[in-house]
C-alpha cells in the first residue's frame, strides 16, 4: 500500500450499475442521476462512465474511470476511479486519494475507504457501508506510472522517478482530469492518503498552490489528511524502533544496540545496523503482522507470511485463514489477494477502461522495481507542513496505533518537532460510545489518533475512520462525547 522500507530512511509501504442515457451524437449529453439531478456530461467524459464492475451490486451512483497522459513526449499515463458520492453529488467536495508507491485501486478504493470489497473468491463485490463517498466524491488516483493500471511507454521510467516527477505528473493529472470533467473545476478539493503518501499528498498540495499563484484558473485546494504518515527520516526511525521496544516486540539489549548504532538520519544504514534490523524481525519479532501486531497475519502454507524488510508490499499471502476468526474480527488479513485475482480479471479490466495498451506484465498492488529504483526523496517534509501551514490549508494528521511500520510514536516525534501552539489540549474522542482514539488541536494541524488500527486505518476501523473524515471535511473537532 505504501511504498515501505523503515530499516533505510526512505520508508516505504509495506495499497454500477449506470443506464446511459444518449440524446444525440453533441458535444454535450444532458444525463440525469439517481437524485435527480442534471449535469452536462461530454463525451469525453460519458466514454469513461462504468456501466457495472462484474459481480457488482446495484448502486445509486455514478462511477468513471480511465487514463489521462500527463506526459505526451514519452507516453506517460495515470490510472483514475471516481466514484462519485451517494447523494446530491454536485454539492459535495472532491477528494482525491492515494496510496504511497502500491495501488490506490487495490487499497484506498477495495479495501479501505471506496464504496466496494472484493469478496474472498474475487468473483464479486460486496457493499462497504462505510465508504467515504457517503460524504465526498473519491477520485483514486495510481500514481507514479508503473503502479497498478498506471504506465509509461518509456520503461526507463521505472528505473527512474521520485518525490518530484511523482508530485508533478499529479498535478499534470488534475489539471488535465478536471479539463474532462469541468464540473469540478470550482470544487472544494481535499487530498488524502497514507503510510508513503505523506510525501505525496503534502507534495502535491505545494505543486498546486505554487500552480494557483500564476493561474487563470486554480485548483480549489482546501486542505489534506494523512494517515501513519512517512514525514521525517530521523524521527520517524528513532520513533519507530522506540514503538517496537515499548510494546515488547524487541528485547532491551537489542533495542540498546540499535538506539547506540544505526545514524537513523543516513538514506543507507550501516552495515551493522542492518543485521541490527534483521535479527530484531527474525529473531525476535516473531510471525506477526506488522502492520497490525494484534491481527493474525495472512501466512502461507508453510506457516510464514512472506514478509520481508525489503519489500513495499503488505504481508498479506494468499492463504485461507481460519473462518471463525474472521467472523469474530470483521478483518481479513489476505484481502491484498483478493485485489491481485479480481483486478486481474479480463473482463473487469474491460468495465474499467483499464489495461488498454496490454501491458506485458501481471497487474500487482505494489511494484517493486520502483522501489528499488527510487532516486530522490526529501529527508524530511517537515518544512512543507510549515509552508503549508502558512497558507492557510487545513491540515490533519492520524495515526492507528497498533502499526509498527510507520507508528504513531514515528508521528508525534516528527510533529513535534513543528513546535506549534496548541489550542484544544489532548482528549479522547468517541465514535459510537466508545473511544475512537485520541486528538489534539493545535495552531494550524490536528492530531489525531485511532484506537486499536494498524497500518490501513479504514480497513481495521472503518466505522471511527469515517467520522474522523466527517470532522476533517466540516473541520470540527473531534467528538467529545
Amino acid at each position: 500500500m505504501a511504498k515501505e522500507n523503515i530499516f533505510v530512511t526512505v520508508v516505504f509501504a509495506l495499497l454500477v450499475f449506470h443506464e446511459c442515457y444518449c440524446a444525440s451524437a453533441s458535444s454535450t449529453t444532458t444525463t440525469t442521476t439517481t437524485t435527480h439531478e442534471v449535469k452536462q456530461v461530454n463525451e469525453e467524459e460519458e466514454a469513461e462512465r462504468i456501466l457495472g464492475l462484474p459481480g457488482q451490486p446495484k448502486v445509486s451512483f455514478d462511477q468513471f474511470s480511465g487514463y489521462v497522459t500527463v506526459n505526451q513526449v514519452v507516453g506517460r499515463a495515470l490510472f483514475y476511479w471516481l466514484t462519485e458520492a451517494t447523494h446530491d453529488p454536485l454539492s459535495k467536495p472532491l477528494v482525491v486519494w492515494l496510496n504511497g508507491g502500491c495501488s490506490s485501486i487495490a487499497y484506498g478504493a477495495s479495501e479501505e475507504i471506496g464504496p466496494f470489497r472484493i469478496n474472498r473468491t474475487a468473483s464479486g463485490l460486496n457493499l462497504n457501508k462505510f465508504s467515504w463517498n457517503t460524504l465526498a466524491n473519491l477520485l483514486f488516483l495510481e500514481t507514479p506510472a508503473g503502479v497498478g493500471f498506471s504506465y509509461s511507454n518509456r520503461s526507463s521510467d521505472l528505473f527512474n522517478t521520485g518525490d518530484r516527477r511523482t508530485a508533478e505528473d499529479s498535478l499534470q493529472f488534475l489539471i488535465r482530469w478536471m479539463d474532462r470533467f469541468p464540473r469540478y473545476k470550482s470544487r472544494e478539493v481535499y487530498l488524502t492518503g497514507e503510510s508513503y503518501a505523506g510525501h505525496y499528498v503534502p507534495q502535491l498540495a505545494r505543486e498546486i498552490m505554487n500552480y494557483n499563484s500564476n493561474s487563470k484558473h486554480p485548483i480549489n485546494l482546501k486542505g489534506f489528511m494523512v494517515g501513519n504518515a512517512v514525514t521525517d527520516n530521523y524521527y520517524d526511525n528513532l520513533g519507530t524502533v522506540t514503538y517496537w521496544w515499548s510494546h515488547a516486540m524487541i528485547s532491551d539489549r537489542t533495542y540498546r544496540q540499535l538506539i547506540n548504532t544505526c545514524d537513523f538520519s543516513r538514506q543507507k544504514e550501516s552495515n551493522q545496523c542492518e543485521s541490527l534490523y534483521s535479527y530484531a524481525m527474525d529473531q525476535e519479532f516473531g510471525n506477526i503482522d506488522q502492520y497490525n501486531i494484534y491481527a493474525p497475519p495472512c501466512n502461507n502454507s508453510d506457516g510464514s507470511t512472506g514478509a520481508t524488510r525489503h519489500t513495499i508490499r503488505l504481508p498479506h499471502r494468499p492463504h485461507p485463514f481460519d473462518q471463525i476468526f474472521r467472523q469474530i474480527s470483521g478483518y481479513d488479513p489476505c484481502t491484498e489477494r483478493y485485489a491481485e485475482i479480481y483486478y486481474n480479471r479480463p473482463d473487469v479490466q474491460k468495465a474499467l477502461h483499464a489495461n488498454i495498451t496490454k501491458i506485458p506484465y501481471k497487474w500487482t498492488a505494489c511494484n517493486e522495481v520502483l522501489n528499488r529504483n527510487w532516486n530522490d526523496t526529501d529527508v524530511s517534509i517537515l518544512p512543507i507542513y510549515r509552508e503549508l501551514i502558512a497558507a492557510g490549508l487545513r491540515i490533519w494528521v492520524f495515526s492507528g496505533d497498533v502499526d509498527s511500520v510507520v507508528p504513531v510514536t514515528a508521528t508525534r516525534y516528527s510533529l513535534a518537532q513543528l513546535k506549534l501552539s496548541t489550542k484544544v489540549s489532548w482528549y479522547p474522542w468517541y465514535v459510537n460510545k466508545q473511544v475512537g482514539g485520541w486528538t489534539e488541536v493545535y495552531e494550524g494541524l490536528t492530531f489525531a489518533t485511532v484506537r486499536g488500527a494498524g497500518h490501513e486505518v479504514p480497513l481495521f476501523k472503518p466505522r471511527a475512520a469515517l467520522q474522523l473524515f466527517q470532522s476533517f471535511l466540516r473541520g470540527d473537532p473531534l467528538p467529545k462525547s
